[in-house]
């Protein structure tokens, strides 16, 4: 008979997935996005690096700790699953703050790592920070913003309450979910770097402040009215099996 977890394990599983999935996902974009060699040649992995680092990052972090808390690592997962009635509503808040916290931890860590850097500086880099306007890497606006994080955040999550539906095969949703992150990332780092995830935009937030402060509201408030959407839409549009128990649904 499997231990269920305890309300500690689940909340560290929690840390322990947020923090890698902000340092490998964020991590990836400040210090390895674009690099240059001596010669001048572009060694960077560029956005399609990007975007396998945050996918990747949630597969492996899936399988390694989602048996234990879900696997959320995101405040709008919390939440939307919680609407789609797979997560109590009461253990919603430790996950949210653990999640949040974690992500400002790995920020920490990378700030410290990234300025080991001669000349480097947060709010002039960006940080991998999310943003419209003249800090869109395409120069996208506000509504195109709001629009894309609303609509990829509902999408993640039919993803991840499909995979885990107990009608879906057994095993394979941190792959499916992991993929989902990673196109994703591929259609929506041109308009806002993006975010669909309210705690890995809070982290580097906060280090690269100015702007990225100003502009952090869009990438909570949208996230998380995407996943609600999607989660008080689910059983309305694809009917459901059996929600899987909390420790098999692997979500990301």
């Amino acid at each position: 008979m499997p231990t269920i977890p305890t309300v500690a394990q689940k909340l560290a599983a929690e840390f322990l997935g947020t923090f890698v999935l902000v340092l490998g996902g964020c991590g990836s974009a400040v210090l390895a996005a674009e690099f240059l060699n001596d010669n001048g040649t572009q060694l960077g992995i560029g956005f399609v690096g990007v975007s396998l680092a945050f996918g990747l990052t949630v597969l492996t972090m899936a399988y390694a700790v989602g048996h234990v808390s879900g696997g959320h690592f995101n405040p709008a997962v919390t939440l939307g699953l919680a609407a789609a009635r797979r997560f109590a509503w009461r253990e919603a808040p430790a996950y949210i703050v653990t999640q949040v916290v974690a992500a400002v931890v790995a920020a920490t860590v990378l700030w410290v790592v990234a300025s080991g850097r001669d000349g480097f500086s947060a709010s002039a880099s960006g940080f991998a920070t999310n943003g419209f306007g003249d800090r869109s890497p395409g120069g996208y606006s506000l509504l195109a913003g709001l629009v894309i994080e609303v609509v990829l955040t509902a999408v993640f999550l039919y993803v991840i309450l499909g995979v885990t539906d107990t009608r879906a095969p057994k095993g394979f949703a941190p792959i499916a979910i992991g993929l989902a992150l990673t196109l994703i990332h591929l259609v929506s780092i041109p308009v806002t770097n993006t975010s669909v995830n309210p705690a890995r935009s809070i982290g580097p937030a906060l280090f690269a402040g100015g702007d990225a402060i100003v502009q952090l509201w869009v990438f909570i408030l949208a996230p998380i009215v995407g996943a609600l959407i999607a989660g008080a839409s689910y059983r309305l549009l694809l009917a459901e099996g059996d929600p899987a128990p909390l420790e098999d649904a692997t979500a990301g």
